[in-house]
Order: structure tokens, then sequence, then C-alpha cells
């Protein structure tokens, strides 16, 4: 009766290990193959940009996500460069309070680099509104051409209000408080550049639809 019962013991042991294994390697699968498109549409998406490098860095986190066409990953580029900006402003105005309480030289230069942020803040934020409106299901009306030309200057001036915020904070023997500065406007400014080329991809199809229409006519 004892190796019988140890019989048994091994046998049950010998199923449920088989038993385990087989829904570990399943639920491997379904991890691994969640959402398997992602990475490669980031991956190749971000070849389009200045920045390759750092687009896949800040985009990869996204990776898992629930992000599957263009249009959705130039929201999340938008997103990041937003959430960028609104740091880099929550910096710029700590060190602003600084300067004018011993009344620095840097003060004038700074304010004016705070209102280009927050002028980017402000077109970053249209921007995705904007986009989260897009109605594709109508097809391409002329008020989706309208949103995409909207789009497309509200991050423009994004972009150039941060390049001219790095312009105002020359790179000649500049202090750490500045050069800390410049570094994260800097990374606004490519942020946005990236997110306007992924833009510019997802609206191209688009573009290119009206141009082909027009050939026809």
């Amino acid at each position: 009766m004892a190796e019988l019962r140890l019989s048994m013991v091994f046998f049950l042991f010998i199923f449920f290990y088989i038993n385990l294994s087989t829904v570990e390697s399943s639920m491997g699968r379904v991890r691994h193959f969640k959402h398997p498109d992602t990475k490669a549409l980031i991956e190749v998406s971000c070849q389009t940009t200045l920045y390759p490098a750092l687009c896949i860095k800040c985009l990869a986190r996204y990776a898992n996500s629930n992000v599957r066409n263009e249009q959705q990953l130039a929201q999340v580029a938008l997103t990041v460069s937003l959430y960028k900006a609104r740091s880099t402003r929550s910096y710029m105005l700590k060190v602003a309070k600084e300067l004018e309480s011993i009344k620095a030289k840097e003060c004038p230069a700074l304010r004016d680099c705070l209102q280009q942020i927050d002028d980017s803040i402000n077109q970053l934020s249209h921007s995705i509104r904007e986009l989260r409106r897009f109605d594709l299901k109508a097809g391409m009306t002329d008020n989706l051409f309208w949103q995409i030309d909207n789009v497309d200057t509200w991050i423009s001036a994004a972009l150039t209000d941060a390049s001219n915020c790095v312009d105002e904070l020359p790179g000649h023997r500049m202090s750490k408080m500045k050069a800390t500065i410049k570094g994260k406007v800097m990374n606004v400014a490519q942020l946005t550049s990236n997110a306007l080329a992924l833009f510019h991809r997802y609206a191209a199809r688009y573009r290119s639809a009206t141009n082909k229409i027009v050939l026809l006519d």
C-alpha cells in the first residue's frame, strides 16, 4: 500500500508539473505577443525624426500600451513633449524667483524664455485637443484637412517658441544654472520636433490622397 501511495503521489506531481508548465508557457506567449506591432511601429516611425534615439527612448515605455497606429503614436509623442515643457516651466519659475530676489542680470532673458515656454505649452495643448477630435469615420472631409492644418500650425509654433527660448540663452560663459535651463529647453525643442515629424508621418496619407484626387480631377 505504501508503494502504491508513493506511486500515486509521484504521478500526481508529474501531472500537475506538466500542466503548470503548459499554463506558464501559454501565459508567457500572451505577455510576449500582447502588442507585438507597437514596438515595431515606434522604431520604424522614429527613424523619420531628427532625433531617433531620443524618440525611441521616450516612447519605448509605451510599447506594451494600447498604441496601435500612427495617430495614437503622434498623440503620445505630443503628450510627452507637453509633460516635459510643463516640468521645464516649473523649474524655470523656481529659478526666476531666486534670481529676482537678488536682482540678477539674467532675469530679463529668463523671463522672455519663460514666456516662450508658456506659449509652447499652450500650442501643444491645443494640438493635443484637436488631434483627439479627429473624426476619421467621416472620411476625408474639408473639416479633417482643416484640423490637420491646425495641428501642424500649433506644433510648428510650439517648436519655434522652444527654439527661440534656446536662442535667448547664449552658449558662451554660461553659469551652471543657465546651462541646466538651456539643456531642459533644448530637450523640449527636440521632443517637439520629433512629435511634429511623427504627426507629419501620420498626416501624409491624407495629404497624399488629396493630391491624387486633385490629379484625377
